[in-house]
């Protein structure tokens, strides 16, 4: 879904989710329209992340979780891997003092141990340096894979189980969420995909029950603060009835 009608103007606060996710795709296929090596599309990419986050802090968005890194992409190759952590770094680098002054606080959720040495610790400083503040919650999933945490959870239901803490009964879907990653985060209400891939590409798989999603073709490099702030007015339309019949 892209809407036409995109102005500069924000939607009333009072009908804007409290959790946006976006699944951030296309920049590869942004370089490749220009003849451009992958990097650049990533390089682009990070300026567009440094909107959304502008933005959402700026209007009032409680919590945005970005899907940065996969624990598929891996399998890229491995120049392209070592440039977007090289990337990260810098983006934490650069953005880390901004959020501090915009109340803004880091998390990460996915292997984060599979990640780099270096770019582990700047991480860890980052996430110590912005641990108290409390006006945004920015996550980067990183190393992050939907199934894995949930396979995550049912091990440490499991053993919680043979550790005779709890009985098989107890094990209901509240419980097994406080295992995620996202414990102490609530469901995001609108997920956002860039580039026109109508998947979920193995992200939130468990939080995303019945959050509302919205596509767009527009290629993540492209993505727009108007085009952002059009499909949140936009989310204030769609009838959320969690299973029920409309009121």
């Amino acid at each position: 879904m892209k809407s036409k009608s995109a102005d500069n103007a924000a939607p009333d606060p009072s009908e804007l989710p409290r959790h946006v996710a976006v699944i951030m795709d296309g920049n590869g296929r942004w370089a490749k329209k220009r003849m451009l090596n992958r990097v650049k599309g990533h390089e682009r990419g990070a300026d567009t992340v440094r909107t959304v986050v502008r933005t959402s802090r700026e209007i009032g968005i409680r919590y945005l979780t970005l899907y940065a890194f996969s624990t598929e992409n891996w399998q890229r190759p491995q120049t392209e891997i070592t440039a977007l952590m090289t990337l990260l770094k810098r983006f934490l680098d650069s953005e880390t003092r901004e959020m501090i002054d915009n109340n803004i606080r880091l998390n990460v959720i996915g292997e984060k141990e599979r990640l780099p040495e270096d770019v582990q610790n700047v991480f860890d400083q980052t996430l110590s340096a912005t641990a108290g503040n409390d006006g945004m919650c920015l996550t980067l999933a990183l190393s992050y894979g939907g199934r894995a945490e949930i396979a995550r959870a049912a091990r440490a239901a499991a053993q919680a189980f043979k550790d005779g803490q709890i009985d098989v009964t107890e094990i209901t879907p509240e419980y097994l969420s406080g295992f995620l990653y996202t414990a102490e985060i609530p469901d995001p209400e609108l997920l956002i995909r860039t580039s026109g891939e109508i998947r979920v590409s193995n992200f939130l798989l468990w939080q995303i029950a019945y959050t509302e999603i919205f596509v767009t073709p527009t290629l993540w490099p492209d993505f727009t603060r108007e085009e952002y702030l059009d499909i949140l007015k936009h989310f204030k339309d769609r009838e959320r009835r969690f299973g029920r019949v409309s009121s």
